[in-house]
């Protein structure tokens, strides 16, 4: 019986699936994290975690084996020297697949495949949580600068209106003196006048 030996052919010659499966692979331990459809990532993921367990024990053989499939010679390094010993203690499951929705146009569903406890993403995620934070830093500055300036504008403005207060106060006061002087002369007129009729 042919029980659990099927795969998903992903609609492609042998030639080309293992090309393209090899490849996604590479770039996997390369970039610890690649964008790519769920059929595609559960295909890669199979043989990304045989390889690393085989790649947990650091021999010749072992490497032989790998080199069959991962070519690339900074590829098959950075299996033996940094991703294999990370999960030492871990017997299965290294890598993680999340969903991101379904692309435009073909409706297929896409998704990033990663390695759990990567170094890279968590240095990436740190980074993006940095850029935010400085973002939000730069936007609160930015805000505090533009209140500042429209504190002092408000300020200039109250300090216009209360010198024009001041101004139309003082040309009232002199309009005021002014009439009142006129006043007083045109009385000191009068009593002049009635003085020399009597």
């Amino acid at each position: 019986m042919r029980h659990r030996i099927g795969f998903n052919r992903l609609d492609r010659r042998a030639g080309q699936r293992k090309a393209m499966l090899k490849n996604a692979q590479t770039s996997l331990f390369i970039h610890e994290r690649i964008k790519t459809t769920k059929a595609k990532a559960l295909e890669i993921r199979k043989g990304v975690e045989k390889i690393i367990t085989r790649a947990k024990e650091d021999t010749v053989h072992n490497r032989r084996i790998v080199a069959k499939v991962i070519t690339d010679k900074a590829a098959l390094a950075k299996i033996f020297t940094e991703i294999a010993p990370r999960y030492k203690g871990r017997p299965g499951g290294y890598t993680r697949i999340l969903r991101l929705g379904q692309r435009q146009g073909d409706a297929a569903e896409i998704v990033i495949l990663e390695f759990v406890e990567s170094e890279a993403i968590e240095e990436k995620k740190q980074q993006k949580r940095k850029r935010r934070e400085q973002k939000a830093e730069k936007a609160r500055l930015e805000e505090e600068r533009i209140a500042k300036e429209q504190k002092e504008a408000e300020a200039e403005e109250e300090a216009k209106k209360t010198e024009k207060v001041k101004e139309t106060k003082s040309k009232e006061s002199a309009v005021e003196e002014e009439v009142e002087s006129q006043r007083v002369e045109k009385s000191a007129e009068k009593e002049d006048k009635s003085s020399e009729e009597e």
